[in-house]
């Protein structure tokens, strides 16, 4: 099972820019793949969901809460949690129609994330690339989705240019 940062960091980063190309994971039969690899269905309305769901999560991390929150409460619109016991402690139960199930589960862990981890949730620092990270680094200083591609072809940039001037 999928944490709550991996599903989330799964479906905003599902629309990575590709050589300089926009690209979207959640389509056709790879989208199917990708969502039934999460748990869901890999139906067409679930795509479609979570493509949503995407789109309102990527504004808000950027801080675009506009039409956003609005967004994201239609997608949990109707949702339950029902709590039982176990040895364990409280488990949640979440109601919810199949199709919208991973949906609803991103927005859940994209609070438990930034919750858990508040203002650790950020885009790359990359304006070529539209990936998301959370930031684990102590000083809480991480800028970059990958250190080895963003982070290296940025540092290169700025070696770049130091080097010219």
């Amino acid at each position: 099972m999928l944490s709550d940062e991996e599903l989330l960091l799964g479906v905003v980063n599902s629309a990575p820019t590709i050589e300089g190309r926009p690209t979207d994971d959640l389509e056709g039969a790879g989208g199917r793949d990708l969502a039934r690899s999460w748990g869901g269905t890999g139906s067409a309305r679930e795509l479609a969901h979570l493509r949503r769901a995407r789109h309102a999560l990527q504004a808000m991390v950027r801080g675009d809460e506009g039409a956003a929150v609005g967004e994201l409460t239609d997608i949990l619109d109707g949702a339950v949690r029902i709590p039982h016991m176990t040895p364990n402690g409280v488990a949640w139960d979440l109601r919810v129609p199949d199709d919208r199930r991973l949906a609803v589960e991103a927005v859940l862990a994209w609070s438990t994330v930034i919750t858990e981890f508040p203002d650790r949730l950020r885009a790359c620092a990359n304006e070529e690339c539209t990936r998301f990270l959370v930031d684990h680094s102590r000083p809480g200083t991480a800028k970059w989705c990958s250190m080895a591609v963003c982070g290296n072809r940025m540092k290169a940039r700025t070696h770049a240019r130091r080097a010219k001037s």
